[in-house]
């Protein structure tokens, strides 16, 4: 069994004194694993970061096996975020989020997007809004998506600012305001008004937090990566 593909660097962990499982979001097959072969050794160890975008061939005698990966730099994040304290948060988290993603499932949209993501990395006033709509497309690929298409109470398709904590739809200003204390503000950029500020990225951080407490680490009695809490917590600390 063999395949190329292209991938971004989710995990690696040590494997024997000189190899490395290697974890990979591909673009055409999913979130896969591989033993890579000199994988701790000085060469390799710059290209196995997470972030990084690689060309890989996977190799091995049955389907169902770990396999090997054969890796090749196509582009390198690590220049970029490693003396940037928010981008390696940024980062990790949506390396550490994508491993909840099905083995060997393709999610060729996530994929596109998390490069999208990475590739303004070095934009501080861009990359975290892109962040949050990433994690609201996982949230979709993992079968809990938002409908932020019309007011769940009224079915108008304006002037929507809310989402209900209960249903993860969009409420409208006129049928929220009564009850706006228990609702999520909705970002603008969300609706496709730009890219927004720090304050609403924030308020699309705590939309998507909640959701995927609710919907993903809640059930399985985990907890969300420590890398995302930091995230939502340093960039609260630049809001104000």
């Amino acid at each position: 069994m063999e395949w190329r593909d292209e991938g971004i660097i989710l995990a690696v962990r040590p494997h024997g004194e000189t190899s490395a499982i290697a974890e990979i979001l591909t673009a055409d097959h999913g979130r896969c694993l591989g033993l890579v072969r000199g994988g701790r050794g000085r060469r390799l160890r710059p290209l196995l970061q997470p972030g990084n975008h690689v060309g890989c061939v996977w190799h091995a005698r049955l389907e169902e096996h770990l396999g090997h990966f054969v890796l090749e730099p196509l582009h390198l994040q690590a220049g970029l975020i490693i003396d940037e304290p928010l981008r390696l948060l940024g980062v990790t988290s949506m390396t550490a989020l994508a491993q909840l993603l099905p083995e060997r499932e393709p999610h060729p949209k996530l994929f596109s997007a998390l490069q999208v993501v990475l590739a303004s990395i070095d934009q501080d006033t861009v990359w975290p809004a892109l962040l949050v709509r990433w994690e609201m497309g996982l949230l979709d690929e993992l079968g809990f998506g938002l409908d932020l298409s019309k007011c769940a109470a009224t079915g108008v398709s304006h002037d929507l600012i809310y989402v209900s904590p209960k249903s993860g739809r969009a409420v409208s200003r006129e049928a929220g305001e009564p009850y706006h204390q228990r609702l999520f503000q909705l970002p603008g950029f969300l609706r496709g008004e730009g890219l927004g500020g720090d304050g609403e990225v924030m308020d699309g951080l705590r939309l998507t937090g909640y959701f995927l407490e609710r919907h993903v680490f809640g059930p399985r009695a985990v907890d969300m990566p420590q890398a995302r809490q930091m995230l939502q917590e340093k960039l609260g600390q630049r809001t104000h």
